[in-house]
């Protein structure tokens, strides 16, 4: 692609690189990466200017997950749907040490410091920020940056477990993450039926096209019993449900996945959200703070 510049070792790209060819790659280069402690990130940033927002799309991702179509804020997590295939292309990588297949998503921290408009034009970043020793494992934070001009105006950063064999505790997820869990049941404000095509139609809206998402023989293949939804549609259907300020904080952490069809019953008090299953399985939390 393109530019090479400073320290980080930035890359410039000339636009966001298709998922499927990332997916492939990472596919074929996983059974030569062997997951251990002791590995470090690649000092790589991924850039991409001059970003505009696919409106039909939009729309589609908006309609899958329960938002108002047509208003021209974005929603709080479609920025990570522009960002995902940046992300795609630095785990893919040879440098990256962690194989891609098997990584689970396990939480998502977002920072909108201000809204983001549909017909704005916006600048991407991505970069793993670290590889933290973890009790299971190795987890990869992935952070993606979202500005206008020189300013930051969205920020996140996506957790990725690798599970192997550890000799040390290591962490279990950060303070900040940790401190949404154990709570008390909230109030069950809805109970939604998932129908089985939700992974495709979030599929198609994002370009996510994961094979555990789209049917369940190809989730079979993965040792999954039927397709999964994917952990940012139950995110963004929660605050779909839940609203937020157009600054604000949003943290999730992934707890287990959701089995398609299904059903699920999202609950909420204050700023505080969650879904879970048949017999109070707990599939999702989160919170959802105002910037100060």
């Amino acid at each position: 692609m393109d530019d090479l510049s400073d320290a980080m070792n930035t890359h410039v790209l000339t636009g966001s690189p298709s998922l499927w060819p990332m997916l492939g790659r990472g596919a074929l280069l996983s059974p030569f990466k062997r997951p251990r402690t002791g590995v470090t990130a690649p000092r790589t940033r991924l850039v991409v200017p001059g970003v505009r927002i696919d409106l039909g799309r939009l729309a589609a991702y908006e309609r899958v997950c329960g938002f108002g179509v047509g208003a021209d804020q974005l929603p709080l997590p479609y920025p990570h749907v522009l960002g995902f295939p940046v992300a795609m292309r630095l785990m893919s990588e040879r440098a990256f040490p962690l194989p891609l297949l098997g990584l689970v998503h396990t939480s998502v921290t977002i920072t909108q410091h201000r809204a983001l408009t549909a017909t704005g034009e916006y600048e991407l970043a991505v970069h793993v920020e670290e590889l933290a020793p973890h009790r299971r494992g190795t987890e990869a934070v992935v952070v993606t940056e979202v500005r206008t001009g020189e300013e930051l105006v969205w920020e996140s950063r996506s957790t990725y477990l690798a599970r192997h064999g550890t000799t040390a505790g290591g962490t279990g997820g950060s303070p900040a993450l940790r401190s949404v869990r154990e709570r008390e049941p909230l109030p069950v404000l809805a109970e939604w039926r998932l129908a089985g095509d939700v992974g495709r139609r979030y599929g198609a809206a994002s370009g996510d096209r994961n094979p555990i998402h789209l049917h369940p023989l190809t989730a079979r293949l993965f040792g999954f019993p039927r397709a999964v939804a994917h952990g940012m549609w139950t995110v963004a259907r929660c605050l779909a449900e839940h609203g937020t300020p157009r600054t604000a904080m949003l943290r999730a952490e992934f707890k287990a996945p959701v089995l398609l069809p299904g059903t699920v019953s999202y609950g909420s008090r204050s700023n505080r959200f969650e879904l879970c299953g048949p017999g109070g399985r707990l599939h999702l939390t989160g919170e959802v703070l105002p910037l100060l």
